[in-house]
């Protein structure tokens, strides 16, 4: 077994490091009627949120493994393929990258929904936000301490998966919106922080 000792940020991905919402939808589910806005599945259209880059390399620098945990029903509603996610989730990688790496070690992803039409994604499942199963796989098999760790994302069900998993609820971050932080640049800010008053005490 791997021991859990290694901090985490985990990241949701649309409208966190990507831009998604602001997305042409019309041309991006033309002809795809299973589709809906928000079902982001071409890597062509992976553009980096400003700042997103950033704070990431700011994460990693403080010691932080990123991880990416998304929902992606599409698939379970017959809108995409599993060979698509992978495949925008691997241009997303490349794009956050520095020297020819990336800097998120490993994106996670939820094909389910419940009301699904695609075996055997078309059920309940908790790796599904805000389920923590993505978050408690990611611990189990790259040796994350989820005690030290933290969860972004733009979503309710995103600060529920992390409650969920046991993080505590001042590491569980919301962003965008009407949310107190704007954006991940922000929530990178908080983090440090926190761990820069950690690092002090005696």
């Amino acid at each position: 077994m791997i021991e859990r000792t290694r901090p985490a940020v985990f990241l949701d991905r649309d409208d966190t490091l990507n831009v998604n919402a602001e997305l042409d939808w019309g041309l991006l589910t033309r002809g795809r009627d299973r589709l809906r806005p928000g079902d982001l599945v071409d890597p062509a259209h992976v553009e980096l949120l400003p700042g997103a880059l950033e704070a990431c390399e700011r994460l990693v620098d403080a010691g932080y493994m990123l991880i990416v945990v998304t929902n992606q029903s599409s698939v379970a509603r017959g809108g995409s393929r599993i060979e698509e996610v992978d495949a925008t989730n691997a241009r997303l990688m490349d794009l956050v990258s520095r020297n020819g790496a990336s800097l998120i070690t490993a994106a996670y992803y939820s094909p389910h929904h419940p009301a699904g039409i695609v075996q055997p994604y078309n059920t309940a499942h908790p790796d599904r936000k805000p389920g923590p199963g993505m978050l408690l796989r990611a611990s189990a098999e790259h040796g994350i301490d989820l005690s030290i760790s933290w969860i972004v994302g733009d979503k309710q069900r995103d600060v529920d998966a992390g409650l969920a998993a046991g993080l505590a609820p001042s590491r569980c971050l919301l962003i965008g919106g009407a949310a107190k932080l704007g954006d991940i640049g922000a929530a990178t800010e908080v983090i440090l922080a926190a761990r820069a008053a950690a690092d002090a005490r005696p």
